[in-house]
């Protein structure tokens, strides 16, 4: 049901926006939330809330950590704010790693799954590409259309492609090291403004990793998966899904696959969303959906404040 005759999506960012304390006043706040992340260390033999807690920060980047830890912070921020009003969304969205944030959000994934899952996740993603110099970089202030031209004419020396289409301004691509900076090349020569390289764990998004996208399907099979009454709109096609299997082969292709998030962002809105909640660390998709629609509203959930303001805002709907 519409939370008062609005419709909601809860959204969930990727990785890239941790910072070592996350979530932590969450924690403080109401200790239960820590259950899934003591079990969660437990069963795969980690030190995950240590690391969140205290760092280093060189260990909390590492992919396999990273994913994990930045669900955690996003579905104890979401539990948070549920404790406070009984918000519940009418569709989720995920970037990236997020999607396997939205999939506990709509009851596809128990918690404690997701956690490994996602673990499991980094770990073929770095493991998958051994051994082939890679990059991924984002290119600001071209169209992504053009940023695709750049990418496909950039392959004839080394694979490269859309990694990601984050907002009209701001385009991830992915690939060889030698394509990658062949493409940042010939984008500033296409006007872009910016092509920053980026300090990742691997080439995520592309045909290097495709082995990792098997693996996943192969680790998903020993997890249950259930259908839902919420729809997740998908990174691979910005479709609404509700379906088990069709999300568990979405989530399998999502590894080499083009995040469309301006274009899940746009299915929402045509949907009929007119309220976006981000839950998870620094407010990242918060500023890409403006970006993508200065008219949207966006509230966010990081800190035990937020959980406040949010509160006081949705009453006011």
């Amino acid at each position: 049901m519409p939370f008062r005759n609005r419709k909601i999506a809860f959204v969930f960012p990727g990785q890239g926006a941790q910072y070592v304390g996350m979530g932590m006043d969450l924690v403080d706040n109401s200790p239960d939330l820590l259950q899934p992340l003591t079990e969660f260390d437990k069963k795969n033999q980690t030190d995950l809330l240590s690391i969140i807690k205290e760092g280093p920060e060189e260990v909390l980047k590492e992919t396999k950590y990273t994913q994990p830890a930045i669900l955690f912070h996003s579905i104890a921020a979401m539990r948070s704010l549920q404790k406070v009003i009984p918000v519940e969304p009418d569709f989720v969205a995920g970037h990236s790693l997020g999607e396997f944030s939205a999939l506990v959000a709509n009851g596809v994934l128990s918690f404690q799954d997701a956690l490994t899952l996602v673990h499991k996740r980094g770990e073929f993603m770095i493991k998958a590409n051994e051994g082939t110099p890679y990059a991924m970089a984002a290119i600001i202030g071209l169209d992504s259309l053009k940023v695709k031209e750049v990418c496909d004419s950039a392959s004839i020396e080394g694979l490269v492609v859309v990694a990601n289409f984050n907002s009209p301004e701001q385009t991830v691509i992915s690939g060889t090291e030698t394509g990658v900076m062949r493409a940042c090349d010939l984008a500033k020569e296409q006007g872009a403004k910016r092509a920053l390289p980026l300090v990742v764990g691997g080439p995520f998004h592309s045909p290097l990793i495709a082995q990792a996208g098997e693996w996943l399907a192969l680790e998903m099979d020993k997890i249950e998966f259930n259908n839902t009454n919420i729809p997740v709109v998908s990174n691979v096609d910005a479709q609404p899904h509700k379906e088990k299997q069709k999300i568990k082969e979405n989530l399998a292709r999502q590894v080499t696959s083009s995040v469309l998030w301006v274009d899940c962002i746009r299915k929402l809105s045509e949907l009929g969303t007119e309220l976006f909640v981000e839950f998870g660390p620094k407010k990242v998709l918060s500023g890409l959906i403006k970006k993508i629609d200065r008219n949207i509203e966006v509230l966010s959930v990081d800190t035990v404040q937020d959980i406040a303001s949010t509160k006081e805002k949705l009453e006011q709907l």
